[in-house]
């Protein structure tokens, strides 16, 4: 047993188990937190962490998963083959790949089947437009931007679904590291866009979670 206090009771009381936040804990912690796991025969989850640590949790544990882009790691990573994709992931442009990659597998470690709809930006408004049949039949829009963000304000007037939108880094100047991105989103005049912080996929998926879980119910 670790000596860590980890939140067994979470599932429960939320609906999802707790996840590990890999970028800030040594290598040693987590192995110790991810054995606590296994002694209790469940799964792990842990964000955003580094390609080092990684190589040496591998090493670890032969059977786990790990995703350079996006820098999740999964103790057992499991197919979904059941259910019709519940969330679309949307996103502007190829460079958003590492937040739209956290997404999805946070989403497929939580048992919710999502699809990804890649490189639809505003700077070619056709390749969304080509696609707004398909959109509608999902519960939850996951949009994703870098640059000036403006993708999940052109969504949200298109769609009427709950709609999360994630800034990311990717841009250059005044766009650099995702400020100019997360305060189009949060400035956005289409009504009732929930935006959370830049690259912070993690939190969209688990809001796509909360708001399935009450459709669910």
């Amino acid at each position: 047993m670790s000596n860590f206090n980890i939140d067994y009771d979470r599932e429960d009381r939320l609906g999802f188990p707790e996840i590990i936040f890999g970028t800030s804990k040594r290598i040693e912690d987590l192995i110790l937190i991810i054995n606590d796991y296994i002694t209790r025969d469940k799964n792990v989850l842990v964000t955003k962490l580094q390609k080092k640590k990684a190589k040496k949790l591998l090493k670890y544990f032969p059977n786990s998963f790990y995703d350079t882009l996006s820098g999740i790691f999964i103790l057992k990573k499991t197919s979904i083959v059941s259910k019709n994709s519940e969330v679309a992931i949307i996103s502007g442009g190829s460079s958003d790949i590492h937040i739209v990659n956290e997404v999805f597998y946070t989403l497929s470690f939580l048992g919710v089947k999502s699809e990804k709809i890649n490189d639809v930006g505003v700077a070619g408004i056709n390749r969304l437009m080509n696609r707004i049949n398909d959109l509608k039949k999902y519960d939850v829009l996951i949009v994703i931007a870098g640059f000036e963000g403006a993708l999940p304000t052109v969504v949200g007037g298109l769609l009427p679904q709950p709609i999360i939108a994630v800034p990311t880094d990717v841009g250059y100047g005044v766009s650099k590291n995702g400020k100019t991105a997360l305060n189009s989103m949060l400035s956005s005049c289409a009504n009732g866009i929930t935006v959370v912080n830049i690259n912070n996929g993690y939190g969209a998926a688990m809001a796509a979670v909360r708001i399935l879980n009450q459709f669910n119910k």
